[in-house]
């Protein structure tokens, strides 16, 4: 009896692992870019670039205006928005920022804090904390609060602080120089900067 109750429960198992396997999209091997949308695109490339020691790479666009509803089909934005232009960004051994700039008859002008729904952030990863704050402050970056070192848990090690871009966006600043907590307890990795 317990010989087939174990059968069938590994039957069980197995389906459900094959069905967990089969979910996941096939071929999917990491971020290709993170998009979002910026009031002057001149600007946030210039931050970016000579502020973070980003790369630009080139820029597409206009898309639009449509006279269909193109842009609703296939971008859920009013079907009246246009994109005049989007720069493609590339920081470091990161993932590479397209950039747009819309313009849109229903389009909101205020930044989502963290707090909202659609709020994020950028975290940029570097060697030195203090050296990066300090040349940032030189050009005019205003930091959120002070850095914050993570004593215990899956963080230990990593220390963070916020900033905002000129354009409002909040971004962060984080360091980890000698690996984080989570990395004692188990050989998997996040995806790490440092290569």
């Amino acid at each position: 009896m317990a010989s087939r109750y174990c059968k069938a429960l590994f039957i069980l198992l197995l389906s459900s692992l094959c069905t967990l396997a089969s979910a996941t999209t096939p071929g999917v091997r990491g971020t290709d870019h993170f998009g979002f949308t910026v009031p002057d695109t001149d600007q946030a490339v210039d931050f970016l670039v000579d502020v973070m020691g980003c790369q630009a790479f080139f820029t597409i666009g206009p898309f639009g205006p449509f006279e269909d509803n193109w842009m609703q089909d296939n971008l859920d934005v009013n079907p009246r928005a246009e994109i005049p232009v989007a720069h493609l960004v590339r920081c470091g051994n990161g993932t590479n920022f397209e950039i747009f700039e819309y313009s849109s008859p229903d389009q909101r002008k205020t930044q989502p804090k963290n707090s909202d729904i659609g709020g994020h952030h950028i975290a940029f990863y570097v060697d030195d904390l203090d050296i990066a704050i300090a040349s940032m402050k030189e050009q005019g970056v205003r930091f959120l609060g002070e850095p914050h070192p993570f004593t215990d848990g899956p963080l230990e090690g990593l220390t963070w602080i916020y900033f905002m871009s000129p354009w409002g966006m909040q971004m962060e600043l984080v360091s980890a120089p000698n690996g984080k907590g989570y990395e004692k307890t188990t050989t998997d990795r996040l995806w790490d900067p440092r290569g």
